[in-house]
């Protein structure tokens, strides 16, 4: 759908946006500026943690006619919140030892000028967008690479696509019928129509909790006349 169809101008989003950014407590919204064109949004500005950068991202997505965000906000750490390397990668190995959802065990990190990098191996697709979540939040990260591997039971293509497709139906009926989903070798091909953003993150939240996905591939597209 093109995004001059929307109902909603680019001003009018603009200014939900930076509403969103101003209702959002995680976020300073007076750091942040925020440009859009054809319902893409385009954040700037330079913020404190990569939390906040990331909570950022969110805000813009929630927002009714936002069809992309383009995230360019740097973070900047100010002399109270710096931490060495060190203090960083024994804050991630905190942090991945206290989260019951994590098998830590099988998570390395490495930390350098705040950027931290995890590898290992996981079996749900799920627990790999857990560490990253558990690592971003972190005073003193300035970004979050995420190389781990997912290592799931095999399961034969249609039985996965068949345990996606009803836990979609389980749901809502209507994102079952919209979706499109094709499985080969573990890889998790989805494709079709969504309401918002959060319905997107949604579907994708709920095929990363199914066993024997390893990766998705999503064509989703936000349809806001649908």
């Amino acid at each position: 759908m093109s995004a001059k169809m929307q109902t909603k101008s680019d001003s009018m989003i603009q200014q939900a946006v930076l509403r969103e950014l101003s209702w959002d407590t995680r976020v300073e919204e007076t750091e942040i500026g925020v440009t859009v064109d054809d319902g893409v949004v385009t954040l700037t500005g330079n913020v404190s943690s990569y939390g906040k950068k990331i909570a950022a991202q969110d805000a813009a997505h929630r927002v009714y006619g936002v069809l992309d965000v383009a995230n360019d906000i740097r973070v900047q750490l100010p002399g109270s919140m710096a931490r060495s390397d060190t203090e960083i990668a024994q804050a991630v190995r905190n942090a991945l030892e206290w989260d019951v959802w994590i098998p830590e065990e099988r998570i390395k990190s490495t930390v350098s000028n705040g950027w931290v990098t995890v590898e290992g191996d996981v079996t749900l697709l799920r627990e790999r967008a857990d560490v990253e979540r558990a690592v971003r939040r972190l005073a003193g990260v300035r970004g979050v690479t995420n190389k781990i591997e997912v290592k799931p039971p095999k399961l034969a293509a249609a039985d996965l696509r068949e345990t996606i497709e009803e836990a979609l139906e389980r749901r809502a009926e209507r994102e079952a019928k919209r979706i499109k989903v094709e499985v080969h070798d573990g890889a998790v091909k989805l494709s079709g129509a969504v309401r918002s953003w959060a319905e997107k993150r949604a579907i994708l939240g709920t095929v990363s909790h199914a066993p024997g996905v390893r990766a998705v591939e999503e064509h989703l597209f936000v349809d806001l006349l649908f």
